[in-house]
């Protein structure tokens, strides 16, 4: 698919979430003021199922860290960029800063609960891994889910409606995976 038809493919699933949507993150400051409010108890214990990703700055070379959702399967771990749909609807192409971070310097640090790893990220096109980091993603649901998605969605948190807040992430983000060093 061309990056028009993905930007189109993104439009259409973010018009069908957009109502289903708190006020709460509505745009991209609002994520990194998430993740700077949910850092600190990250650092006490990172959550299962969730990890604090540490690229370099782009144009400072300063270590920029971000609370992400992570599936790790052996030597690599998956994320995908999130993007609220109001943005999604208004900027198809918006790409997160973590993201143009990790697409100038794929290094990167990654604090899970079995550790700190380094790695190199990048962006997933096969459709075999793409599929292996959808599963992961989307199929796996652990308790701070839970939380992640009574901020983001109206009602009472369910495990459906956490899967289908994934499947929408990651039709409307985009897939990274991280190869971890050994």
């Amino acid at each position: 698919m061309d990056e028009a038809a993905e930007q189109r493919a993104r439009q259409a699933a973010a018009q069908a979430e957009v109502g289903k949507h708190g006020r709460l993150i509505r745009g991209p400051r609002d994520g990194k003021l998430l993740s700077a409010g949910m850092l600190p108890w990250f650092r006490l214990r990172v959550p299962r199922g969730y990890g604090i990703l540490t690229t370099t700055g782009r144009k400072t070379g300063l270590p920029r860290p971000k609370c992400v959702r992570v599936m790790r399967a052996g030597d690599r771990a998956y994320l995908v960029q999130l993007m609220p749909p109001q943005v999604t609807l208004d900027r198809p192409q918006a790409v997160n800063a973590w993201l143009r971070n990790v697409r100038a310097d794929p290094r990167v640090t990654l604090e899970l609960r079995d550790g700190t790893h380094h790695g190199t990220a990048r962006e997933i096109s096969d459709p075999a891994e793409l599929e292996v980091a959808r599963a992961l993603l989307c199929d796996t649901v652990v308790p701070v889910d839970v939380g992640e998605c009574a901020l983001h969605l109206r009602g009472l948190p369910s495990r459906a409606k956490i899967r289908a807040l994934h499947e929408y992430w990651f039709r409307t983000g985009r897939a990274v995976a991280i190869d971890l060093a050994t």
